[in-house]
């Protein structure tokens, strides 16, 4: 306790970074009203998103305040936990629309992809830090590649492409910046580029068994025209594309009752977590869409900021890998929700409805901001 005590005073408070908590915040509330209003009142989303807010705040000043390095010391049972956590949905979770990704709590429903996205950086991030002398090594390189593909695995399983997406881009990200030899990075991307291509080509194929019906058909009915089955597919991205443009400069406002609403015709499903940007861009128009966009991009460049300015290593690849996560995730499902990819199911980062989420993100902030509270001054 002691120790913790003496830790806590040497934090010097103009170091941490109220600029992340202002705009994490400030993106979260936008998310609240945001909810509200895809659901109407129905089912207290939006009531449930404010107490996840409240619990985001309270894990994040506990992370905030709690040395990174000392979490960053149990890594390995970080991952085995979040393996187990991955398992165990597996085995007893929910299935919703093919996918097996929730276990019911009663209350709410917990996704443990969300939490283990967190997980996932720490542990490659320490793993890396603690080999650092030897990162270019095959035992070190094999090492980390064959963990972390299982925790990947374990997602594909379930199935959720989209989030395996993102922990394996991630999980590139960091290994490009962990300081690897540029000859192996140089292999790796020349092997590698053609790998996908093939894999890509192979699991659009009719019965090649890589991807789930519901996947195929969401990818191959993206692209076909002039098909009715691929109508159908397109049918949601097509409404939120419209409802976007209605929305105009200054949106319809929250709430509103407008019979020309997409949202209000029902002409949309899952308003409130992965189409929650086309209720931002129909109800807050040009102007919404802009300060969803400007926020998470000034969270992901405070995030590369503060890992910038520290000189552990782990430290440095926890904020890079936590930032290109909200990066790619907000990407993606921005890029749905303008017709620009191919329906995922991935929700937008501190906007969608999902107390996992929320809170998962939050605890991701803490760490972020400890890092930076712990930073040496540069000589």
């Amino acid at each position: 306790m002691k120790t913790i005590i003496n830790k806590l005073k040497s934090y010097k408070l103009a170091n941490l970074n109220f600029r992340l908590l202002v705009y994490v915040i400030g993106i979260t509330l936008l998310g609240i009203f945001t909810i509200g209003s895809a659901t109407d009142g129905s089912g207290n989303f939006q009531l449930k998103q404010a107490i996840g807010l409240g619990l985001g705040i309270i894990v994040l000043i506990i992370t905030t305040l709690v040395s990174y390095k000392f979490i960053f010391k149990f890594y390995w049972l970080i991952y085995l936990g979040a393996n187990a956590l991955l398992v165990l949905v597996l085995l007893i979770g929910t299935t919703n629309k093919g996918a097996t990704r929730w276990i019911d709590l009663g209350f709410t429903e917990f996704q443990p992809s969300e939490i283990c996205k967190i997980f996932f950086i720490i542990f490659v991030s320490t793993y890396l830090y603690k080999r650092r002398e030897k990162i270019s090594s095959f035992k070190t390189l094999f090492g980390i590649s064959l963990f972390a593909m299982i925790q990947i695995f374990l997602i594909y399983k379930e199935p959720d492409l989209s989030t395996t997406i993102v922990f394996f881009v991630a999980f590139c990200a960091i290994m490009f910046l962990s300081g690897v030899h540029y000859k192996i990075v140089t292999a790796v991307i020349v092997i590698a580029v053609p790998v996908v291509i093939i894999v890509g080509y192979l699991a659009i194929q009719p019965d090649s068994g890589l991807l789930e019906e519901y996947q195929y058909n969401r990818i191959v009915g993206f692209y076909q025209k002039n098909n009715p089955e691929a109508e159908k597919i397109r049918y949601q991205q097509e409404n939120s594309l419209l409802a976007i443009g209605s929305g105009g400069l200054s949106g319809k406002g929250l709430d509103n009752n407008t019979v020309t609403s997409v949202k209000n015709g029902n002409f949309l499903s899952e308003s409130h977590t992965d189409f929650i940007f086309t209720i931002v861009g129909e109800e807050l128009g040009f102007i919404g869409c802009s300060a969803v966009i400007v926020l998470i991009f000034l969270i992901v460049l405070e995030c590369f900021i503060t890992g910038s300015r520290t000189t552990e290593l782990h430290g440095k690849l926890y904020c890079f890998g936590f930032g290109i996560i909200i990066a790619i995730q907000s990407f993606i499902n921005i890029s749905v929700a303008t017709m620009m990819l191919p329906n995922t199911g991935l929700t937008l980062p501190f906007v969608s409805y999902g107390l996992t989420s929320l809170i998962s993100l939050y605890i991701g902030v803490g760490i972020v901001l400890n890092i930076g509270l712990q930073r040496k001054r540069m000589i």
